[in-house]
């Protein structure tokens, strides 16, 4: 039973920090990156579709990504998807290829992406505690109804803490790291 508890809390945990790394990914720093378009979704054929499954997607450079739609008449429905996201970018169609110049980042632009980043870890830190205080809880409710001994609930308790300090300084790394990158210019 609490193994139990404790296994499920560090699964959450983790796909709280892969939640945490993908929202990261999305967020433009002034290098080319074929997950900035994964928002993007394309009216195609009456359906909204994910970008990616109606063109390929490369970096020729790290200055550029190139959308190639498989069937050329999605390419100006993929370049108004682009326009009408807030990714800033101004796509150069040529009628087969689109091409979308990822601008260097101003300063000022830099230091918004970084607030919104530390908002995003924030974010991520509540629900690894709210996590933590939901195992809590069932270790406690564990103990209230004599299945455990109030000893093992301490122990428990102190190795979720444990964990929850681990996932958090993860957090703060990636976030870290990713701060780091916006700032490089």
């Amino acid at each position: 039973m609490l193994e139990e508890v404790s296994n499920k809390a560090k699964e959450s945990m983790e796909k709280s920090i892969e939640a945490l790394h993908h929202e990261l990914s999305t967020i433009r720093t002034g290098k080319a990156n074929p997950a900035l378009l994964d928002s993007i979704r394309v009216e195609y054929y009456g359906d909204k579709v994910p970008l990616k499954q109606v063109a390929n997607i490369a970096v020729p450079d790290p200055r550029t990504i190139t959308v190639q739609p498989w069937d050329k008449s999605a390419v100006a429905e993929i370049e108004r998807a682009i326009l009408a996201s807030d990714l800033g970018l101004n796509p150069q169609n040529d009628g087969t290829t689109i091409r979308l110049p990822i601008p260097v980042l101003t300063e000022e632009r830099r230091k918004d992406l970084a607030k919104i980043v530390k908002r995003m870890c924030e974010e991520s830190k509540v629900a690894i505690r709210n996590i933590r205080r939901d195992a809590n809880d069932r270790i406690k409710k564990l103990e209230k109804e004599h299945e455990i001994s109030e000893d093992n609930m301490h122990t428990k308790q102190t190795e979720i803490q444990e964990m929850t300090d681990t996932f958090i300084k993860k957090a703060d790394d990636t976030v870290a790291a990713k701060e780091k990158e916006l700032m490089e210019l």
